[in-house]
């Protein structure tokens, strides 16, 4: 299987935007697509590649020419293939994607490590951001601000990831395998790097894709894990020492450091009930054991492998009295480890101390109350106790080298490593609190409730407040819903001073319920409860912002500009009556979800919205492109950093509140007619159950994909109950990709002036930024397959409306681009996309192969045939789109 260099629609040249890309990339593509055609080979036979290559070369035609010859083609090739032999093309395209992606990553880091420290723009880079920082605010306020810097990424598990762990493992090793090719350096070398790559590529090939059972929510945990392990605890000290480096020159290492420790990690991964029975208190109890597991005997390491390093001797460098004072600490804790350490090191006093202090990490592990430390607080004070006493002695070096990446690891995981955060759905509270004063006997639901309080309670004493003490309300749609928590933890824990501490955080995501959020929270905070933690944090308070039910509310383009007055609206309420707001948005990975470029996104915010302080969710298969590899991490929280303390900047904040008020009338017109449009085609009658039809949806409800289920409910006549990651994930898998897009093109028709509408896409970002994610969502739809889609209903009134709009959203979106096909001023981008395009096309034509079948035999059983290849392609369609879900 060989890979091509590009391909355009409607007969272009296939190379017009392949000059943007380095050679080396396509070098990587074509050679592991070579090996891939000689494993097909092995694997298969001659005829096995024959189908594939033919295949391939009908879908090239269908995507290259004008008419439906390759296509027509392509849908013959596919009906005539055995059930086994379109499995295998199915596995043979997606493991495609699986290496264009890990080449395309491969490249990424290349660029990133070749790359020379060239500033970068403000809210891209840190040297850019924080010099037109100092020159906007000057040098103390632009330290203020740098101080209270906070980046908080929430990692939640993802409904349709698609990728099993085994497939995401052999694609790492893969991974591994091409970043040593490029260190190879004679033919001996490279041979044998060429037969492993074989091999692993063979492997890849023969490991199914398919989970045969659901993933639980601890299966989840131990992903999230794999990304901590592998790169997170390593990259995070390295992410602050780069902006200390770059703000110090040539002093970096000579004093203190200036970078503070401004990356939190939260997860719901094992904390998220809403609508998933499988997460009970015993679940949300084990993922917070697993995570501090992790993080101590990371901490313990990292402690023994820098304490083992630091053999200054005592008559060059001499304990101070503070550490002096900590060792004979140390000693009367436990003189036997002391004693022993003391052997190893007798005239290294900071390296005895630092050795001890890894001792009593593992012993906090093995939960010895005894010799352990009782919060990370105290391992804290003791690392720094031995800093103090380095830089008294001279060794000022040493001081800010290692040590302080330490304190860095301490100060950003604790000993939780990431703050669990509970989640659950307004109404069940409600429910349950029905029942506790009512009196009587409390049904098992009620009583799963109370003990989750109780849980939270257990987890602040053994691992401290900060583990776990944010609690999240979905669809608040009052103050009530809000304070109703503080009250189960009451009931739950006996009192109110057993009760643990809690942050109670509303998640707005309807249309309505953003409209209504000033209210809520103004009552809210007249509140006992509220006023007292208002008080106890400094009058901080967090508020959630949800983009996945909103937009499946109203529409993209609706729910983005109520996104932006709820921000704006909050904003000034938490100005008028001084709070500290952090405001968390609940992004998908999707474009129909919040997804698209993040940091663009946060220099659109209203103004006063973002303040230095940033929050977000990062979904299943954004975690592993955003945090799968250190160089690519590193750059990612860059990006991000450097974006939060850049969006509360004089220059940007004037220039969002001046767009703002410009285009104010031309937002209120997009957003009456776009919802208007939206409207129309979800509320028409029979929409509900012809979405099921048209799309996988129902059939990857059934499959194991992920530990929640995609319905809070059961029926296929509401759209009211499917989550919004599956409505998303489904307009995805059959090439329409309508959460994306839909009702922008009737929103532009209708302004209907092409220079007041580039004039805003220009000086508007929020605008701007809207529709560069509709370009990039409109490059990954197909209109001919879409419409193969669509004919799975007798719903040509439907199908034509979601067609047309598609064509009209097209076609403004490229008058006020200017250009002749979508992504044009993103050529790299834009080759990414028509890279794969034919190749989803292939796994397309496979799964309406499988649709067409269930459709007609009525099948409901996950395990048959056709369900089995509809998994495969689900698996293959998500690797060659990305952001699908």
């Amino acid at each position: 299987m060989t890979a091509i260099d590009g391909q355009t629609r409607h007969g272009r040249a296939r190379d017009d935007v392949s000059g943007a890309v380095d050679s080396d990339l396509r070098a990587d593509v074509r050679y592991l697509g070579n090996l891939l055609g000689r494993v097909l080979r092995e694997v298969g036979g001659d005829d096995l590649l024959h189908d594939v290559e033919t295949l391939r070369a009908a879908v090239i035609e269908a995507y290259e020419g004008s008419g439906t010859g390759g296509a027509a083609r392509a849908e013959e090739l596919v009906a005539d293939m055995s059930a086994e032999r379109a499995e295998a093309v199915a596995q043979a395209f997606t493991t495609y994607f699986h290496l264009t992606n890990l080449a395309e990553e491969h490249h990424r880091v290349r660029v990133l490590r070749q790359r020379g420290d060239d500033g970068g723009l403000p809210g891209d880079s840190f040297p850019a951001t924080y010099g037109s920082l100092v020159e906007q605010v000057g040098a103390d306020e632009a330290a203020a601000r740098l101080e209270g810097l906070r980046f908080h990424p929430v990692l939640t598990a993802h409904p349709t990831e698609a990728r099993r762990r085994a497939v995401t493992t052999a694609v790492r090793r893969i991974t591994d395998l091409i970043d040593e090719r490029d260190r190879a350096r004679n033919a001996t070398a490279r041979a044998e790097n060429e037969r492993r790559l074989l091999e692993e590529i063979t492997t890849l090939l023969r490991t199914s894709p398919l989970r045969t059972t659901r993933p639980t929510p601890l299966d989840e945990v131990r992903t999230a894990m794999s990304v901590f392990d592998q790169t997170l605890f390593e990259i995070v000290p390295q992410v602050y020492r780069l902006l200390d480096d770059r703000l110090q020159g040539d002093d970096a290492g000579r004093t203190p450091v200036v970078a503070p420790a401004f990356v939190r990690f939260g997860t719901w991964i094992g904390g998220d009930r809403d609508g998933n029975p499988h997460v009970t208190a015993d679940v949300t109890r084990q993922a917070a054991e697993i995570a501090s597991e992790h993080i101590l005997l990371g901490l313990a390491r990292a402690a023994t492998r820098i304490g083992s390093a630091l053999t200054l001797d005592a008559s060059e460098t001499p304990a101070d009295a503070g550490l002096t004072a900590l060792v004979a600490e140390q000693e009367r804790l436990d003189p036997a480890v002391a004693e022993r350490i003391g052997v190893r090191a007798p005239n290294e006093t900071h390296r005895r101390a630092l050795l001890f202090v890894a001792a009593r990490i593992r012993a906090t592990r093995r939960r010895d109350d005894r010799t352990g430390y009782a919060g990370p607080e105290d391992l804290l004070a003791d690392l720094r106790t031995i800093q103090a006493s380095l830089v008294a002695a001279g060794a000022v070096r040493p001081a800010n080298g290692e040590l302080q990446n330490l304190i860095w690891q301490v100060e950003t995981f604790g000993f939780h490593l990431a703050e669990l955060e509970v989640r659950q759905h307004s109404q069940v509270h409600r429910t349950a609190l029905a029942e506790i004063r009512a009196g009587g006997e409390l049904s098992d639901t009620t009583q799963e409730v109370l003990a989750v309080f109780r849980t939270i309670a257990d987890l602040q004493s053994r691992f401290g407040v900060r583990a776990a003490h944010r609690y999240i309300v979905s669809f608040t749609q009052s103050a009530a819903d809000l304070t109703n928590v503080h009250e189960l933890a009451v009931a739950a824990l006996g009192s109110p001073g057993a009760a643990p501490v809690l942050d109670v955080i509303p998640l707005f995501e309807t249309f309505a319920d953003l409209h209504a959020s000033v209210d809520i929270l103004d009552e809210a905070v007249r509140t006992e409860p509220f006023q007292r933690r208002l008080a106890a944090t400094g009058r901080r308070l967090e508020v959630m912002l949800g983009y996945s039910d909103s937009s499946k509310d109203v529409g993209p383009v609706s729910a983005n500009l109520a996104l932006y007055d709820a921000q704006a609206r909050i904003a000034d309420w938490a100005a008028a009556n001084d709070v500290e707001l952090t405001l968390f948005h609940g992004r998908g990975g999707s474009l129909g979800r919040g997804g698209g470029p993040a940091n663009e996104a946060v220099l659109a915010q209203p103004p006063g919205s973002i303040d230095g302080r940033l929050k977000l969710t990062e979904q299943g298969e954004v975690i592993f492109a955003q945090y799968g590899d250190q160089d690519i991490a590193a750059r990612h929280l860059e990006q991000m950093a450097s974006a939060t303390l850049f969006a509360s900047s004089p220059s940007n904040e004037q220039r969002t509140a001046a767009a703002a008020t410009e285009f104010a009338d031309l937002a209120q017109q997009l957003d009456d007619v776009s919802r208007k449009a939206f409207h129309d085609l979800v509320k028409a009658d029979g929409f509900a159950p012809w979405f099921a039809r048209v799309t996988p949806m129902e059939e990857i409800g059934l499959l194991p994909l992920g530990s929640r289920p995609a319905r809070r409910g059961l029926s296929v006549e509401s759209l009211e109950d499917l989550r919004a990651i599956p409505w998303v994930f489904s307009w995805t898998q059959a090439r329409i990709n309508l959460a994306g897009w839909y009702g922008l093109g009737s929103a532009l028709e209708a302004v209907g002036d092409v220079d007041a509408l580039r004039r805003a896409a220009a000086e508007w970002p929020l605008f701007g930024a809207m529709i560069k994610n509709v370009e990039m969502s409109l490059a990954k739809t197909d209109e001919y397959i879409a419409g193969r889609y669509l004919e799975l209903a007798d719903r040509d009134d439907l199908a034509a409306r979601v067609l047309d709009e598609m064509r009209r959203t097209r076609a403004w979106v490229l008058r006020i681009s200017g250009g002749a096909d979508v992504l044009e001023d993103r050529p790299v981008l834009a080759r990414a996309v028509r890279l794969r395009s034919p190749y989803v096309d292939a796994l397309s034509h496979l799964q309406l192969r499988a649709l067409r079948s269930i459709r007609t035999s009525g099948s409901t059983d996950p395990t048959d045939g056709d369900h089995r290849l509809l998994l495969l392609t689900v698996n293959g369609i998500a690797a060659g789109l990305q952001n699908t879900g």
